[in-house]
């Protein structure tokens, strides 16, 4: 017989350390043991969303709809006026001979998926004009409506948005009138082709292995190919420096801070479109940071870490390189964002190391921050850290998802269409192959960037401490010279004008066309390429961005010349040409350029 004292949990006394544990154990809520696991499995089947926070938005825009009797009565008055319009415009289409009528219903203008003159034939035009009639209708449906929150309008459009698009004439065989003639045409070739093209995708999605395409943009050879070498390497960053191209440079050097959401060779593609090359070819000691892809271990890096191990060390690299030379610092993305609070920082404790600062796409005030402001709240925050929490990163998967459900045309259904339906297999460019190749987010670090700055906006409501103590971007003296662009989903153009706000000092803007990415990346010679520039003297009022736009005048061509002549403006004469690397350390013995950590998957 078993007596009690022989229980295998023995009796408690104090001042046994394993029993201080057991009965520490026993004692843990079960709503940290069991919740974030639990929340982490629902989050793997509701693609990283909450349920919850899009049911509190249906909730708030259902409950105030049905107490709102003028709205729904506003409704019904449009869903009967459009069937009369429609009612017409078939009677039209019935009064030709070939079933050509003018369309009422105007296809936006950012919407490229009925341009082609196929869908102004019969019965495909009265398919892609209802469609656009239901657009309009949930559109003002779902906005609008007394007393619904402004981020619960926004979830509900967006949503319904989703789901349109998903019923899109355009993304089925019979209903698509491109897809029907080519099938014809073709004798249904094209849809053999498709067939194999969605076969090789699923194998290549089962086995990790590379978009089709991406062998022809190996990095180091085809990509991120610019000559030079790893000067410093810790455990979060590898510094580059870059060979001089000129027999002589200007004194101040370059270092460029690249978003860690993103592989950093974005800023040198190709030989033709390389940023870097292009600044190096200018005269300038180009230094650029290549971040880590965090694993699980990484899971505890905080943005200090990221400020420390990236910014910092590498300031301090470059002056041991080059002692007394001011720094002209880029950030890009994320990366500016990170190097704004490293210039407060620096401003705060007296360090006047930056002669100037580039904000590339960088935000510094969150309060509106685009269409992803859609996930961010407190329950989409909290379902994410759960997730991370299990993982130690978010993926690269999680971050592709949510990317591709902003351009859902652009980056998912025009793609299913062309690969899968039309059988042809767009060409990879350089930029998407980098756009491929993808990157992870340390969960504590990007549970901080996501609490802090898009949910709290600390850093332009002066709450935002580093090493527990606050900065103030308006202590920032460096001039700035900031770029945003038209068509930006990330960090919408609007939203990064307010670094005005922000900023005391002299600022240069500069809004370019293109997006996220390929307004950057935005070449000498590229075609159809436009940007606009205005500077405010410091000291001088800040226009509102509609008058700032209206006053900039617009130039052609890329907007890099009007940096290099701004960066000539605040540099000194040209001088000899530095060493590589530290001192005391051999050229010869420095890896080589683009380094390890940009390679790891």
């Amino acid at each position: 017989m078993t007596c009690v004292n022989e229980h295998p949990f023995k009796p408690w006394h104090r001042g046994s350390m394993t029993e201080d544990y057991v009965v520490t154990q026993l004692k843990v809520p079960a709503a940290v043991t069991l919740d974030p696991p639990v929340h982490a499995l629902q989050a793997r089947w509701s693609a990283s969303l909450s349920m919850e926070s899009l049911y509190l938005a249906f909730a708030d825009w259902m409950l105030h709809l049905l107490r709102s009797p003028g709205k729904r009565l506003d409704l019904l008055q449009m869903g009967l006026e459009q069937a009369r319009q429609l009612q017409a415009y078939l009677f039209k289409i019935a009064m030709t001979r070939d079933g050509d009528a003018m369309p009422f219903a105007q296809v936006p203008a950012n919407d490229n998926r009925f341009i082609n003159p196929a869908w102004q034939l019969w019965p495909f035009n009265v398919l892609y004009q209802s469609f656009l009639l239901q657009q309009r209708w949930w559109h003002a449906a779902t906005t609008g409506v007394h007393g619904v929150s402004a981020h619960h309008q926004a979830v509900m459009d967006f949503v319904t948005r989703q789901w349109l698009d998903v019923l899109s004439p355009g993304n089925f065989l019979f209903t698509n009138p491109v897809v029907l003639e080519r099938t014809h045409r073709q004798g249904g070739r094209n849809l053999v082709r498709g067939a194999l093209n969605w076969m090789e995708d699923v194998m290549r999605h089962v086995s990790g292995a590379a978009e089709p395409g991406s062998e022809r943009f190996v990095v180091g050879r085809d990509v991120a190919a610019t000559p030079g070498r790893v000067v410093l390497q810790n455990a979060l960053i590898e510094l580059i420096q870059y060979a001089p191209s000129t027999e002589t440079v200007r004194p101040e050097p370059i270092l460029i801070v690249p978003a860690w959401i993103m592989k950093y060779y974005v800023l040198d593609l190709s030989r033709n479109n390389s940023l870097v090359a292009y600044l190096v070819a200018q005269g300038y000691t180009v230094f650029c940071i290549s971040w880590k892809n965090p694993d699980r271990s990484d899971a505890n890096l905080t943005m200090d870490d990221y400020l420390n191990l990236g910014v910092r060390a590498t300031l301090g690299a470059i002056n041991a390189i080059l002692p007394q030379c001011r720094v002209h610092a880029v950030g890009y993305c994320l990366g500016g964002t990170l190097l704004s609070i490293a210039a407060a920082a620096m401003a705060r404790d007296g360090d006047d190391r930056l002669a100037s600062l580039t904000l590339l796409a960088a935000q510094t005030d969150f309060t509106e921050p685009g269409e992803l402001a859609l996930f961010i709240d407190e329950s989409e925050i909290s379902l994410l850290e759960d997730q991370m929490g299990q993982a130690g990163y978010l993926s690269a998967s999680q971050m592709a998802g949510a990317f591709q459900m902003l351009r859902s045309y652009d980056l998912l259904w025009s793609r299913m269409i062309n690969d899968y339906l039309l059988g042809e297999r767009g060409r990879m460019s350089d930029l998407m192959a980098w756009n491929a190749d993808t990157t992870r987010m340390p969960a504590t670090m990007h549970s901080q960037y996501l609490r802090r700055l898009y949910l709290g906006n600390d850093l332009a409501e002066g709450r935002y401490t580093m090493e527990g103590r606050p900065v103030e971007l308006k202590d920032i003296a460096a001039p700035i010279f900031c770029v945003a662009t038209e068509t930006d989903h990330v960090a919408p153009w609007h939203s990064v004008y307010k670094v005005h706000h922000l900023f005391t000092g002299e600022v240069t803007f500069v809004l370019t066309s293109g997006g996220h990415n390929a307004g950057i990346v935005s070449e000498p010679g590229h075609p159809q390429r436009r940007f606009r520039l205005l500077q405010r003297p410091r000291g001088t009022p800040t226009l509102s961005s509609e008058t700032w736009l209206s006053r900039a005048g617009r130039k052609e061509g890329s907007w890099w010349p009007a940096w290099i002549d701004w960066l000539n403006a605040h540099s000194g004469a040209p001088c000899a040409i530095p060493a590589m690397g530290l001192p005391g350390r051999s050229e010869g013995d420095l890896p080589m350029a683009p380094g390890r950590y940009v390679l790891e998957k």
